[in-house]
């Protein structure tokens, strides 16, 4: 189990629950849904399902308690309004769409609307939408993808900020000086079509790439070899197991080439869910390795904003964070230049040997001989902690002006941290729901599970009543607002 949200000051909070063994999750139009659980401090929480994907409702309205019964009707009601929501055509589809289209001597249109490369058929029907002129619609521009469709915007669901050409091009020199010939890119566009282009220049030793994502667009563009529909929040593929066998296909070194996962999820997505994913590709990639003595874990790449640090950690302890700062052309601060921040908190959390990636020495980094690795240049070694802190926070005054602060050795946390923060274990920070012990959170509550048995057998013989979450008169504080009445206890 995991936190997804903490406690706040009236007792109640959000966990998600990733199932075992052979239950059956019901389905949205995203493929599966998660199991998260209510509680709230003192009572029993009740389980619910809701979308992998969105934690907006609007975009995707699902919602189940457990102990449903849904009838058959409702059932295939469902079924059918997930059918309606897929995309309008399949991937072999797409792909004899996007030969068509090439073959067309002139007149070549784009639905800026819909989204969609249109065939001479369809231009009528198209005509009242915003169209690309022909000549935009060029051999190199449906090279780039990424440049024609609209960005997805919504921050709840699946937003999607897409790699500068500096961060871009930083990984795949990277990777390639580390010998790396094949890159599976979940949720990265612009670093798989990076490789499709250099492979088109011939000027470096060629790579394979494999795109998954969630955004089905780029089914227009990509052969069923490239690109596979894919949810990173539960492991799902929209194209069954033919999509799933192409991923197997690509993890296999029966040739040689040596593989790295590069995954960019959205910033909203839960750390444990992702985890769940990537450990899956992981030890698919390890059951199709034929050598002895190769190495256990899939080498991965995991971009990710810096106070993730320790979710991700606890998922993958062997996971090191690098300083380098990874920039977006699309993200309204985490970019370079004068609209956005000079510090962007987006790093580069990997299983890989830290001292065999090197950072640019141009972009303010350096090599810390101490740490065995490179560093920015501001970021200096502690010698009580004996590390590079790699932390650069970033906040705004109130007259609005960007201040940094730097992490510093504290005597009384044994740890650098910033400046300012709460000292120690601070009363009202943390501890468990459950039994009200500091030691540890609800999660790992040993008295869980036997609360929940108990219930449970309390309830044979007799109509179980699930118990409702009382609603409180009052208007909810904001979460800023409660964690700032938590640290005005602690002073």
């Amino acid at each position: 189990n995991m936190q997804l949200k903490g406690s706040d000051e009236d007792g109640f909070g959000i966990e998600i629950v990733l199932q075992q063994g052979d239950r059956k999750a019901p389905s949205c139009v995203h493929g599966p849904t998660l199991l998260f659980e209510k509680v709230c401090k003192g009572e029993q929480g009740r389980r619910f399902y809701a979308c992998s994907a969105c934690r907006d409702r609007k975009e995707c309205p699902f919602f189940q308690w457990e102990d449903d019964k849904v009838s058959e009707a409702r059932l295939l009601a469902r079924e059918e309004e997930n059918r309606s929501k897929m995309p309008p055509f399949t991937h072999q589809e797409y792909c004899s769409r996007f030969r068509k289209f090439l073959a067309l001597p002139l007149g070549r249109k784009f639905c800026q609307d819909c989204q969609l490369l249109l065939l001479p058929g369809e231009w009528e029907i198209h005509a009242s939408h915003k169209m690309s002129q022909a000549d935009d619609i060029t051999e190199a521009r449906l090279s780039r993808p990424s440049l024609m469709l609209k960005p997805l915007e919504n921050k709840k669901s699946n937003a999607q900020y897409l790699f500068a050409d500096r961060s871009c091009h930083f990984l795949l020199d990277t990777l390639a000086k580390l010998g790396y010939r094949k890159v599976l890119c979940v949720g990265t566009p612009r670093l798989h079509e990076l490789i499709k282009l250099r492979n088109q220049e011939g000027k470096s030793d060629p790579m394979k790439s494999l795109l998954l994502d969630i955004d089905f667009r780029y089914a227009q563009f990509y052969g069923k070899d490239e690109f596979c529909h894919y949810n990173m929040f539960n492991h799902h593929f929209f194209g069954g197991e033919a999509a799933s066998g192409v991923l197997h296909a690509f993890l296999s070194e029966e040739d040689g080439e040596k593989v790295i996962m590069v995954s960019d999820p959205p910033f909203g997505g839960l750390v444990k869910p992702l985890a769940h994913s990537f450990s899956q590709i992981s030890e698919t990639w390890r059951k199709l390795q034929t050598s002895e003595g190769s190495v256990v874990e899939m080498p991965i790449v995991w971009i990710f904003p810096y106070f993730f640090e320790p979710r991700i950690l606890e998922c993958f302890p062997s996971f090191t964070m690098l300083d380098y700062q990874v920039d977006y052309d699309n993200h309204p601060l985490y970019k370079h230049g004068k609209t956005g921040r000079k510090q962007s908190p987006v790093r580069l959390f990997t299983n890989l040997t830290p001292r065999d990636i090197v950072l640019p020495k141009e972009e303010g980094y350096r090599f810390c001989k101490v740490c065995e690795r490179y560093v920015w240049s501001g970021n200096k070694h502690c010698t009580k902690c004996n590390l590079c802190p790699s932390k650069v926070c970033i906040s705004l005054s109130q007259a609005g002006k960007v201040r940094l602060h730097t992490w510093r050795h504290c005597q009384s946390c044994a740890r650098c941290a910033l400046p300012d923060h709460p000292c120690g274990n601070s009363p009202g920070l943390e501890g468990c729901f459950n039994c009200g012990s500091l030691k540890h959170k609800r999660r790992a509550c040993p008295l869980k599970d036997k609360q929940r048995t108990d219930n449970k057998s309390k309830a044979k013989g007799g109509r179980n009543l699930p118990k409702q979450p009382i609603k409180s008169n009052s208007k909810r504080k904001s979460g800023a607002q409660r964690r700032a009445n938590k640290l005005k206890k602690t002073e």
